[in-house]
């Protein structure tokens, strides 16, 4: 996990092509209060529709937003619908050249009617589908192809997104499989539930969920046995001459299969998963696939790759609908789950990853810094008047050799870990970050807070980082002091006593 970590600080911009069948998602809403007269079901009363990118659409969102540009090729209707998710995805910034109108078929619609009984959560009633699985025509086919090609010499990474819709054909799979390992670019493909996998031999990795493989292969595991769930894996491999198979096991992770190198044994790697609180699996199965096409086209390997997806597709199925995973909440995500993370207390590189989730979301970061020693009234009220000036409270703490530096050979009478876990049960404080310099001037603008607090003793000349926070926006705070108290006051006293 630490090797994952590092590699998303290194995270770069990368190229994707989305391959498959575009959807077009429209969510319902309304009161379900009542029951029909005519018959026992509950009747909706329609309050507003939502209209989501759906199917390969959802992953080129969720690509979009781990840092890709994005090119969709598939096929959609000549219709209203088709008009719709486009527009969606030009506002995503995702480019729809290479969707094909075919007039003969229509956009791919699932509309879901989602009711709200007595101010409860929202709960997916039904659903209707609009669709066609017919396979393509052979000019729809070679105009699909032609703009691929035109594509395919800037792609890092190719997705092949397959809901079984008529699209992915065999032909269709053969030659784009069969274009990436010329070009030198891997495919990884989320496979439809079908009970033959043939269409998708040859491609990079493949990554069905255990049921799906299960009706692929013709067997039943019915049970997590690793034994079992590793035979199916290494069949997948075998027949279809995939490099890598990273099969999705629910609450227990996934699991890797690599190809050997001539001699060797197959390597297995159990991706373990976090435990989380299932609101709707929608969606789960596409962030599997981008962020796993985003890991690989960032150089990360299978495992961490693995493990990357599995945080992803956590936090999809918290949410309730589709919503696009931006990198800064992955990235926090995946710095939750090492083991190295407990408390409050960060690293720098840590700290950064963790504020940038927060600033996604809205937060407004505030910064102060002290040497901590003794904890006395006066910090409290000023740590408690700072949290109050923003969301998320950082505390820039002086190492042991810095407080020497500053205070004298005989300070500070506790360690920078007892200072830190002290500091870290306050309920005011949001993240503790140790500096070694004489002013935290450094970490200031690693940082980037949007409010720097310090005592009203000082003037805001006198402030370390004021010129730097309010260069990027942010502002200083002078906040008034408890009169009388101070640690070397305490430690004066102490002494004469």
């Amino acid at each position: 996990m630490i090797h994952l970590l590092d590699k998303l600080a290194d995270w770069r911009p990368f190229h994707a092509l989305v391959v498959g069948d575009f959807m077009l998602d429209q969510l319902v809403f309304g009161d379900a209060e009542r029951l029909s007269p005519d018959a026992p079901v509950p009747v909706l009363l329609a309050r507003n529709t939502e209209d989501r990118p759906g199917g390969s659409a959802n992953v080129c969102l969720n690509l979009a937003a781990l840092g890709a540009t994005v090119e969709t090729f598939g096929v959609t209707g000549d219709d209203d619908e088709s008009t719709r998710l486009r527009a969606a995805l030009d506002r995503a910034g995702v480019r729809t050249e290479g969707l094909i109108h075919d007039p003969s078929r229509p956009t791919t619609v699932k509309r879901s009617i989602i009711g709200l009984a007595q101010h409860c959560h929202p709960q997916k009633m039904f659903r209707i589908d609009m669709e066609s699985r017919d396979p393509l025509p052979d000019e729809t086919l070679a105009l699909l192809l032609e703009r691929f090609d035109a594509a395919l010499a800037h792609a890092d990474v190719v997705c092949l997104e397959d809901y079984n819709k008529g699209v992915c054909c065999p032909r269709l799979c053969a030659a784009i499989i069969g274009r990436c390992r010329d070009a030198n670019v891997e495919v990884l493909v989320d496979p439809a539930a079908i009970d033959d996998y043939a269409r998708y031999t040859g491609a990079t990795a493949i990554t069905p969920n255990r049921t799906e493989a299960e009706l692929a292969l013709g067997r039943s595991a019915k049970s997590a046995n690793p034994a079992v769930t590793r035979a199916m894996a290494q069949d997948l491999l075998d027949t279809l001459k995939l490099d890598a198979v990273v099969l999705t096991l629910d609450k227990d992770g996934a699991l890797v299969a690599e190809r050997p190198a001539p001699g060797d044994s197959t390597r297995f790697v159990q991706a373990p998963t976090v435990a989380r609180q299932v609101y709707d699996v929608t969606g789960a199965g596409d962030m599997v696939l981008a962020a796993l096409a985003a890991a690989r086209a960032n150089d990360i390997a299978w495992p961490d790759a693995a493990r990357l997806a599995n945080i992803g597709a956590g936090l999809v199925v918290e949410m309730f609908g589709i919503e696009p995973i931006p990198l800064a909440r992955l990235r926090h995500a995946a710095l939750l789950a090492s083991t190295r993370i407990q408390g409050k207390v960060r690293a720098v590189n840590e700290a950064q990853i963790e504020l940038d989730a927060h600033r996604r979301d809205g937060k407004r970061i505030v910064f102060t810094n002290g040497c901590f020693d003794i904890l006395h009234a006066g910090h409290i009220s000023l740590l408690r008047k700072a949290r109050a000036l923003g969301d998320v409270l950082v505390i820039g703490l002086n190492t042991d050799a810095s407080v020497k530096r500053l205070k004298g050979p005989s300070r500070p009478l506790h360690d920078q870990d007892d200072r830190a876990t002290v500091l870290s049960e306050l309920e005011s404080v949001g993240l503790v970050v140790l500096f070694d310099d004489d002013t935290p001037i450094e970490l200031i603008k690693a940082l980037k807070p949007d409010v720097l607090v310090k005592g009203e003793d000082y003037q805001k000349h006198q402030v370390v980082g004021a010129e730097a926070v309010e260069s990027w926006g942010g502002r200083v705070e002078l906040v008034p002091l408890l009169a009388g108290r101070s640690t070397t006051a305490a430690i004066d006293r102490a002494r004469a006593r």
